[in-house]
């Protein structure tokens, strides 16, 4: 008798795939991919309205996954979004803005992160891309030892472009080190005044493969003038159209060595930010010059990983989050043709701003989340922020967050995985000023501080000046500012922000 319930059982497991997979699943943690994109706009891919580029890997997943309409980045800049999404605290209160490429590791090894918590709960983490948030502990020597950096704050594994690609130094750090170093070839980074006999943007013009600002008008790499100015490490240079093979190969390396335990991967893409020098596969591939095609760059890179995924059989338990840093930007600082080339392609969609602004598309983002077998095709209008996703993945993996662990970071885990379509109440933006949603509501906060001169130049309404309200429900687009007519909501929302600004990095 035993021995027939025994077999009927493994008959019921067996006959059953669906429950099989559920108890696999409770039993094992589920991978989790973070894919980043930088400067990537909310119609920016073609399962949110482009027009004149297809990403039909990122399309897939938008049709097999959840795809957001109101999920937003912390902030309308790179360097604060992403100290928000590994600390689960709001970038304000570490005084968090745009890092120049030798600034000191702005998130402290005593603070709690993301890829921190996942790692006492039994992941092997990594960060592979871009990671601009500093490094070391003040003026950098390259060519020795960097540190602290990604492996001091939670990752056991880095691979990263210390900056952006629009800074120097041009080269990728593995590790504690830069790769490829020549000891005899020394590098020497300043952002003040000239270093070596490398020529610059200013200098030497007849160089360069793309004019640029005179911001981005320093040392010449690759042809390419950028912020600041090194010499020495000729071995080391990056080539920019190799960074879509190389950030994708080293991830799935890390998938391949790590693929019989959990693993986080934080893959922060160089794409689509400046300068855009896309690979010649993709050269052409859109109508819209090298802005659109390397956004098709960007779409293989996903679709690499995915693959990659499912040749090692993880897919079905791997939870992959898509998502960008920023909103948009078309003039960057480089002429790439991205203005003369939009033709109707409004990487904005219906939003007002874009990257450095407080409107909406500064921070709203083209969001997508895929796990086959936990979560359902649909779209999803919950409000939620990148700064939850530290509270959310504590919740997936049993984790209870300490008293000063992810302070501003809230658990919307159901909503992420689409299983409820309310995310949060209230949720700040930032940018040179301050927002506060409070549902379809948005207040920002007036702004008198001075804006910085490279920012004169930029094509963004910034939404900076005046204290202004709206009606998100019934105007999209941010147009109609309600302050003077609608009191009562203008003060709730005014103490809303007072009372985030003022509360204390405790739970």
């Amino acid at each position: 008798m035993k021995m027939v319930s025994i077999v009927l059982c493994l008959y019921l497991f067996l006959s059953c795939p669906s429950v099989a997979e559920e108890k696999l699943r409770k039993i094992l943690k589920p991978n989790i991919v973070v894919i980043y994109a930088d400067d990537l706009g909310y119609a920016d891919l073609s399962c949110y309205g482009a027009i004149g580029v297809k990403t039909p890997n990122i399309d897939k997943l938008a049709r097999e996954g959840v795809r957001f309409t109101d999920s937003h980045c912390s902030a309308a800049t790179c360097t604060p979004s992403r100290y928000s999404l590994l600390t689960g605290s709001y970038a304000f209160r570490s005084n968090a803005e745009i890092l120049p490429g030798t600034a000191p590791l702005l998130i402290r090894p005593e603070k709690p992160t993301l890829p921190g918590m996942l790692k006492i709960n039994g992941y092997k983490t990594a960060i592979v891309g871009k990671w601009h948030l500093g490094l070391g502990d003040g003026q950098i020597n390259w060519n020795e030892e960097i540190k602290p950096g990604p492996l001091e704050v939670g990752f056991d594994y880095s691979f990263i472009l210390p900056a952006t690609a629009d800074r120097v130094p041009c080269v990728f750090v593995e590790n504690h080190r830069v790769v490829n170093l020549d000891n005899e070839d020394p590098i020497i980074v300043n952002y003040d005044k000239k270093v070596g006999n490398l020529p610059t943007g200013l200098s030497n013009k007849e160089m360069l493969r793309m004019h640029a600002d005179t911001q981005h008008s320093a040392t010449i790499i690759n042809g390419i003038s950028r912020i600041g100015y090194m010499d020495g490490g000729k071995k080391a240079r990056w080539v920019d159209e190799t960074f879509a093979e190389i950030f994708t190969a080293q991830a799935a390396n890390f998938i391949e060595s790590n693929k019989k335990q959990p693993f986080f991967l934080y893959l922060a893409l160089s794409d689509i930010h400046v300068p855009r020098v896309p690979n010649e596969r993709f050269v052409g591939k859109s109508s819209m010059g090298p802005r659109g095609d390397v956004i098709v760059q960007l779409d293989w890179c996903v679709g690499q990983v995915i693959e990659k995924l499912k040749e090692l059989g993880l897919e079905r338990n791997t939870l992959v989050i898509l998502s960008s840093d920023n909103g948009p930007i078309l003039d960057d600082g480089y002429s790439d043709q991205a203005v003369e080339k939009a033709g109707k392609h409004n990487p904005a969609g219906p939003f007002r701003g874009g990257k450095y602004s407080i409107y909406e598309a500064g921070t709203r983002m083209p969001t997508i989340v895929f796990w086959p077998g936990n979560v359902q095709s649909s779209v999803s209008n919950a409000l939620w922020s990148q700064v939850d996703l530290y509270a959310s993945l504590a919740s997936l993996v049993g984790h209870t967050l300490g008293a000063e662990e992810a302070p501003d970071s809230r658990n919307v885990l159901n909503a992420i995985l689409g299983r409820s379509k309310v995310g949060r109440q209230t949720m700040l933006e930032e940018a040179f000023t301050l927002g506060v949603r409070d549902g379809n509501w948005k207040y920002i906060a007036p702004f008198s501080g001075k804006i910085p001169g490279w920012m004169k130049n930029k094509n963004v309404e910034t939404g900076l000046g005046e204290e202004q309200l709206y009606d998100l429900g019934n105007d999209i687009n941010e147009r109609n500012n309600l302050i003077k007519t609608n009191k009562d909501q203008g003060d709730k929302l005014r103490k809303e922000l007072s009372k985030i600004l003022k509360s204390e990095m405790t739970r």
